[in-house]
């Protein structure tokens, strides 16, 4: 590498971004006006990440495209009338495009500075999730004391919604496919979770809810999973859909519908947060800070992977069980 270039992970076609992935030397970018360079420290893999890589996201890049949405680095050079960030400051990316790189260039306003006390792993995971697992909670307008049921309990968006939602004094419920993922939750003091594999799952909801009215659903699975969180639902419930892990297709009873009069509405993190008021944002990513340092939050790490080994780190995030998020690192 010479001081006009960096090492950048490129794909050149869609497909299997362990195949299609690749580190080469790529043009150092320069700050504008309005942006900054940041030194890329670390960046998680997000499904999100590897779909786009695959072409079957919501976006799509021009290619050849570099890769990585969120990440965590040091500011390395400011342009010009950037005046509340500084060199050598920590900060944190959940919208940049192009991050699996040694540096990046993107706009200061969309940086978000990280407090002294807080490690690089769980700052470097801190926008895209957790921040979308606190949006989402801030949008269901829910009280204290109300119930919430969310499937994938056991994914990483679903583990912060009932950390953060049991912090906000919410009493959230969550559903698993299989048995084992109860165990794997209980071992990160996540209590409320029923296995959906299991013949009798809606006695045992029953049991845990004592018969209260469960008001909002998460669904991030689709398929039957997705019509199996609106039929807990109570009057006037909302089905909210955030991801579509298993299928495209919603299968939900019109019966359902109709009779609990039931509102179904999608969330779109990246969105919610771009249009977000920068008040509100501050807001909730002071609440992040502050229980992600109580513990409340626990943002766990399986493993830190170089650029040159994308293939093992896509294998690593691809595991059954998995608990927290792979990393990348130049």
């Amino acid at each position: 590498m010479t001081d006009t270039t960096m090492r950048a992970l490129v794909h050149h076609e869609f497909g299997d971004p362990a195949e299609v992935l690749a580190v080469e030397d790529r043009p150092l970018p320069q700050p504008g006006a309005g942006e900054v360079r940041v030194r890329m420290l670390l960046s998680p893999i997000h499904n999100h990440d590897l779909w786009t890589v695959r072409g079957t996201y919501g976006f799509k890049p021009e290619l050849p495209a570099q890769a990585g949405t969120e990440a965590l680095g040091v500011v390395d050079a400011v342009g010009e009338g950037v005046e509340q960030l500084t060199v050598g400051q920590r900060v944190v990316t959940g919208g940049t495009f192009g991050v699996w790189a040694e540096y990046f260039v993107t706009r200061a306003a969309g940086l978000i500075p990280v407090p002294d006390g807080l490690p690089d792993e769980s700052a470097a995971q801190l926008v895209s999730m957790p921040f979308s697992a606190i949006s989402l909670l801030e949008s269901l307008g829910l009280s204290e004391g109300d119930w919430l049921i969310q499937n994938a309990a056991n994914g990483a968006v679903g583990r912060m919604v009932a950390q953060l939602g049991t912090a906000r004094g919410l009493n959230v419920v969550g559903l698993v496919r299989r048995s084992a993922g109860v165990e794997e939750l209980r071992a990160q003091g996540i209590e409320r979770v029923v296995a959906t594999d299991d013949a009798d799952w809606r006695d045992r909801l029953a049991e845990i809810t004592g018969g209260a009215p469960i008001t909002a659903g998460v669904d991030s699975v689709g398929g039957s999973a997705a019509g199996d969180v609106l039929s807990t639902l109570a009057e006037n419930g909302t089905l909210v859909v955030f991801g579509a892990m298993a299928s495209p297709t919603l299968e939900l009873a019109s019966g359902d519908i109709i009779f609990k009069q039931a509102t179904v509405k999608g969330f779109w993190g990246s969105v919610v947060s771009r249009e977000m008021p920068a008040d509100q944002r501050g807001r909730l990513f002071q609440e992040l800070f502050a229980r992600l340092q109580d513990g409340t939050l626990t943002l766990p790490v399986a493993g830190i992977h170089g650029l040159d080994d994308i293939a093992g780190a896509v294998a690593a995030s691809g595991e059954a069980g998995r608990v927290g998020k792979v990393l990348l690192r130049p």
